[in-house]
C-alpha cells in the first residue's frame, strides 16, 4: 500500500507569484476585504529585512512567514480558503518593489477590489472605476515602510532585497484535496468558531506533562484567567476563591507556587475526583464544557475591563522568557518576543516535565497580575485634552465592593503613569515589547510593594534606552533604527541586569548619529521624541506642578528659559500625556517649502531634531504643508475651529511660541532650539 502524500508544499515568493505554469489565486466572496493596518503590514516587511540583514549568518536560509491554505478549482484556478490577508500583502509588497507577478490574484464577485489589485501600482479613479481603500492604503503603507528603509530610493529599488524576497520568503501552501468534501472540511476548521491557534497547541502541549487531572485543571484554571488581556486577574478567576489568592482586599498575590493553588483548589472543591482521568481535548480547548470548573465570581459585581496592551500570544512569550531567565544555559538576545516563533520558542525550552509545567504556570499568573495592576493600560475612553485615558490602578476590594485605586498616593504614581505610556507609544506593535517583559521582570523579582524602587528601575530603563541604544551607532542600522538584539544587549547581563554606569554621552555624540542640520539626517526615531517630551513634563513636576505660581515669580521664568521660549501658561503641561494618536513627525518648517535656494531652508536643515515635533495624525495630514506662522494662526485659533494639539507634544508648544516670539522659524530658531533640548536630553536624562 503506498504512502498517502501529505497536500503541504513549501514554496517561495517567486514560486507563488512567477511560476512558469500560471495560476490563478481567488478570493472567495466569503472572504472578508483586505484589513491590514500600517503595523501590520510594517512588521511583516521589518521581519523579513532582518532577516535579508542577517543572511550571511544564516546561510540564506528560507524565512517563513505563514500559511496558504487553497482548494483547486481546476484550470490551474486556486479558491484561496486562508492566508488571503498575508498573500495579498505579498502582492502588494511586489508591486511596491517594482516587480509585475505572471501569477493572477483575483476577488470573485469584487469589482472594486479586482480592479484596483490589477492596476497596481496605479490608481485609476474615474466614472468606471472605483478603488478598494483597504488596499490602496495597503500599498502606501508598504511603499512607506520599504522607503523607510532605504529599500526604495528616489534613485533605485535594492535589486538584492528584492531577490531575498522573491527566493528565500517562503510560505507553506497547503492545498485541499479535491475529493474532500469542503463543506465538511470547513466544519472541521471552524467547528469552534474560529480556527486552533497556536496558543491553545502551547497549551494542550503543556498540559499533557501534567500528571493528575486536577493539576490539569488547576492549570486550565490560570490559562484561562491569563488569556482574558482585557480584564484584571483578580476578576477573572474562576474555580479558586480569588481572596484566597490575592489576599483580602485583591490587592497583592499571597501565593509563593503552583502548589499553594493545588491546594486552595482541592480546599474549593467538595466532591472528589478520579486523579487518572485522562482530560480531554474538548476540555482542553473548551472550559465550559460540562461541569468541570467552578464558577465562584459574584455575578453582580462590576468587570472593570480596559484596552490591553498586548495580545496573549505575545504575553506567553515574555512569560517563557523570564520563565527561562533562571537556567544558567540560557541566552536572552537569543529568544525571540515575536508570536510567529512562539511555537518555536516553545519547543527550545523543552518542558517536558510536570515541575517545569507548574513553574511556568504559576509564573504566568503572577505576571498577569502585574501586568494588569502595575503596568499601564488604556481605558476606552476617547483621547482628549481633559481626560488622560492611560490608567495605572490597582484593582481593590473593601467589604463586597470592588473599585480601582491609583499605585501610588505620590509623585511615582504620575512619573510611572507618563513614563510607561511613553514607551507604550513608542513601541506600538503587539510584538517585541522588551520594555515590557524589563519592567515584568524586574517587578517578578523584587517586592513590589517597593513602589519608588519600581519608579527609579523605569527612569533608569528610559535613561538606559537612551544612552546605551540611541546613542551607540553599533546598535542602530542605516536608517537609525535599532536592531533586533540591541535591547537585551544593552539592558541584560547574562541573566539579569547590566548595573553597569551608563557610557558618557556627549551633544557632539548625538550630533554625529542624527546630525545638526548642516547635513542631511538619516532618521531621528520615535523614542528620542517622545523621551524629550517627557523630560520636558519632568522638569515641570519636579520644579513647579502644583505650585500654582504666578507668570512673575522666579521660578517659572526660570523655567521658560530653560526651555528657550516666553511663557505660554502651565495648563499645557498640567494636561499632557503620551496620546496614542501621537504617530507623526510634523516638520515645523514644512517640506513643501524647502528649496535651498531664494531664502527658503534646504532640506538637511529641516529633517534634524531642531524642526521636528511629534503631533497627532490627523493635525499632521491637515497642516502639514502650512508655513510656521500660518500653523501659529491655525493651532492658536481660540475658536477651535482646528482641532488643538495640546496632547500631541510639548515640544510643539515650545517651538510655535518661539516662532511667535520671533516672528519667524528660520536655521537660527532652529539650532538654537535644539541646542537647548539637546541640553535637556544629555543633562536631565
Amino acid at each position: 500500500m503506498s504512502k498517502k502524500q501529505i497536500p503541504l508544499k513549501e514554496v517561495s515568493v517567486e514560486k507563488l507569484f512567477f511560476s512558469s505554469e500560471k495560476y490563478t489565486y481567488e478570493i472567495p466572496i466569503y472572504q472578508r476585504n483586505y484589513a491590514w493596518e500600517k503595523d501590520e503590514i510594517a512588521a511583516l516587511i521589518n521581519d523579513v529585512f532582518d532577516e535579508y540583514n542577517k543572511r550571511d549568518e544564516k546561510k540564506n536560509k528560507p524565512y517563513y512567514i505563514g500559511t496558504l491554505v487553497s482548494y483547486p478549482k481546476g484550470d490551474n484556478t486556486y479558491e484561496v480558503i486562508d492566508g488571503q490577508q498575508r498573500l495579498t500583502t505579498i502582492r502588494l509588497i511586489l508591486s511596491a518593489l517594482n516587480e509585475n507577478p505572471t501569477n493572477r490574484l483575483t476577488y470573485r464577485a469584487r469589482k472594486k477590489s479586482d480592479d484596483t489589485i490589477k492596476n497596481l501600482p496605479k490608481f485609476i479613479k474615474d466614472e468606471n472605476h472605483e478603488v478598494d481603500i483597504g488596499i490602496e492604503n495597503g500599498f502606501k503603507y508598504a511603499l512607506t515602510t520599504l522607503k523607510e528603509l532605504g529599500i526604495i530610493t528616489e534613485k533605485n529599488i535594492d535589486e538584492k532585497f528584492t531577490g531575498y524576497f522573491k527566493e528565500q520568503v517562503h510560505i507553506i501552501h497547503y492545498k485541499v484535496p479535491k475529493d474532500i468534501d469542503l463543506n465538511h472540511y470547513f466544519e472541521i476548521m471552524n467547528s469552534r468558531g474560529e480556527q486552533l491557534e497556536k496558543h491553545e497547541i502551547v497549551k494542550a502541549n503543556l498540559m499533557q506533562h501534567l500528571d493528575t487531572d486536577d493539576e490539569r485543571k488547576v492549570f486550565n484554571i490560570i490559562w484561562e484567567c491569563c488569556s482574558n488581556m482585557n480584564m484584571y486577574a483578580q476578576q477573572s478567576l474562576n474555580g479558586i476563591e480569588a481572596e484566597k489568592v490575592f489576599g483580602g482586599n485583591l490587592h497583592s498575590l499571597q501565593l509563593s507556587s503552583f502548589n499553594n493553588l493545588m491546594s486552595l483548589y482541592l480546599d474549593t472543591t467538595k466532591e472528589n475526583t478520579d486523579s487518572n482521568k485522562p482530560i480531554s481535548i474538548n476540555e482542553i480547548l473548551d472550559p465550559n464544557n460540562g461541569n468541570t470548573w467552578i464558577e465562584l465570581q459574584d455575578e453582580n459585581e462590576k468587570k472593570d475591563s480596559f484596552l490591553p496592551i498586548i495580545d496573549f500570544s505575545n504575553f506567553l512569550l515574555i512569560v517563557l522568557k523570564i520563565t527561562r531567565m533562571a537556567e544558567e544555559s540560557f541566552n536572552p538576545v537569543e529568544f525571540n518576543l515575536d508570536d510567529k516563533e512562539l511555537l518555536n520558542e516553545f519547543n527550545k525550552a523543552d518542558m517536558n516535565n510536570a515541575e517545569q509545567v507548574k513553574t511556568f504556570a504559576f509564573n504566568l499568573l503572577k505576571a498577569k497580575f502585574l501586568l494588569d495592576n502595575y503596568v499601564v493600560h488604556h481605558s476606552k475612553e476617547e483621547d482628549t485634552i481633559y481626560s488622560n485615558p492611560w490608567k495605572l490602578q490597582v484593582w481593590h476590594r473593601e467589604g463586597k465592593n470592588g473599585y480601582l485605586k491609583n499605585l501610588d498616593d505620590g509623585d511615582s504614581q504620575d512619573v510611572l503613569a507618563q513614563l510607561l505610556s511613553m514607551f507604550e507609544v513608542s513601541f506600538t506593535a503587539k510584538q517585541r515589547k522588551n520594555y515590557l517583559f524589563y519592567c515584568l521582570l524586574y517587578l517578578m523579582n523584587n517586592e513590589i510593594t517597593d513602589i519608588i524602587g519600581y519608579r527609579k528601575f523605569v527612569e533608569s530603563l528610559a535613561d538606559k534606552y537612551f544612552k546605551r541604544v540611541y546613542l551607540d551607532s553599533a546598535k542602530l542600522n542605516k536608517i537609525n533604527t535599532p536592531t533586533p538584539r540591541s535591547f537585551d544587549e544593552s539592558i541584560l547581563n547574562c541573566n539579569g541586569f547590566d548595573e553597569s554606569v551608563n557610557p558618557s554621552r556627549s551633544v557632539q555624540d548625538f550630533i554625529d548619529i542624527y546630525g545638526d542640520g548642516t547635513e542631511m539626517s538619516k532618521g531621528v526615531p520615535l523614542f528620542i521624541f517622545n523621551y524629550l517630551d517627557y523630560l520636558l513634563w519632568r522638569i515641570y513636576n519636579k520644579e513647579l506642578q502644583g505650585e500654582n505660581k504666578k507668570e512673575s515669580d522666579s521660578a517659572r521664568k526660570e523655567f521658560f528659559e530653560k526651555l528657550g521660549c516666553n511663557d505660554f501658561g502651565l495648563k499645557i503641561f498640567e494636561q499632557f500625556y503620551f496620546s496614542r494618536t501621537r504617530r507623526s513627525l510634523e516638520h515645523y518648517y514644512p517640506q513643501a517649502m524647502a528649496k535651498g535656494k531664494d531664502g527658503f531652508l534646504t532640506k538637511a536643515q529641516i529633517n534634524c531634531l531642531g524642526n521636528y515635533a511629534m503631533i497627532g495624525s490627523e493635525a499632521n495630514s491637515s497642516g502639514s504643508n502650512w508655513s510656521p506662522k500660518t500653523k501659529l494662526t491655525h493651532y492658536l485659533d481660540p475658536s477651535l475651529k482646528i482641532k488643538r494639539i495640546s496632547v500631541a507634544s510639548l515640544k510643539f508648544w515650545i517651538m510655535m511660541q518661539i516662532c511667535k516670539d520671533k516672528k519667524q522659524w528660520e536655521f537660527d530658531e532652529i539650532k538654537d532650539h535644539q541646542n537647548k533640548m539637546l541640553s535637556i536630553l544629555l543633562n536631565n536624562s
